[in-house]
């Protein structure tokens, strides 16, 4: 059974839900092809994920649908912003126009860190709470969040904003280790060792580092 990702974009892709008749191949395809990128580049494998992201654009871009492919270079954006990845989404950003609904461009200025005058009601409703908090809440909100991978990415982006503490490092750590999301579970435990380190928590420093081999042993090909 497919395990919804927590992106707007992916959930405006697939309308496997809906009712009337059945989706278009090219759209089933790429919601199950930009599922199987989001899976394989959290784990680390990211010959595997690019491999999948690619037929995912040839798919929307063989059916000329302009918003539905900036709509994939979104979702894959937002999984590189749940690694701890900076990326810019220029893509996204290339290819967005009035095709794009307001509820996109809301989700995009929110993995972008762009929150001021942000409409809470266009984001996702798991997003909703972290966009509206003021700063000093936004650390309680992240471990509301039931969906994983919205978890994990609310945690990233209070960490991109510095408005993080240790429990955001924590539960990002733990969230990623649960899924077994190998590459954004090695980012978490680097910066958690090196803020152990800082503060002379050397036991727990080493006990990190231990995680942090037993991750590097796993990691799939580059």
């Amino acid at each position: 059974m497919r395990r919804l990702l927590a992106l707007a974009a992916l959930t405006l892709l697939a309308a496997c839900g809906s009712s009337g008749p059945p989706p278009p191949d090219w759209k089933t395809d790429a919601a199950d092809l930009i599922e199987r990128y989001a899976k394989h580049a959290l784990r680390g494998e990211n010959t595997l994920a690019e491999r999948y992201f690619q037929q995912a654009v040839a798919a929307t871009g063989g059916a000329g649908r302009v918003a539905e492919t900036a709509r994939l270079w979104l979702a894959r954006c937002a999984v590189r912003r749940a690694m701890l990845i900076d990326d810019a989404c220029a893509e996204y950003a290339d290819l967005a126009t009035v095709e794009t609904t307001p509820a996109d461009r809301a989700y995009f200025r929110f993995i972008t860190l762009d929150w001021n005058g942000i409409d809470p009601a266009l984001l996702p409703a798991q997003h909703r709470d972290l966009a509206a908090a003021l700063p000093d809440r936004r650390r309680d909100v992240p471990a509301r969040v039931t969906d994983p991978l919205a978890r994990l990415l609310e945690a990233s982006l209070l960490v991109m904003r510095r408005e993080h503490d240790a429990s955001i490092l924590e539960l990002a750590t733990e969230t990623a280790s649960a899924q077994g999301w190998r590459q954004p579970l090695l980012t978490y435990l680097t910066l958690r060792r090196q803020q152990a380190e800082t503060a002379g928590q050397q036991e727990l420093a080493d006990r990190l580092t231990r995680r942090i081999r037993l991750v590097e042993t796993s990691l799939g090909p580059p």
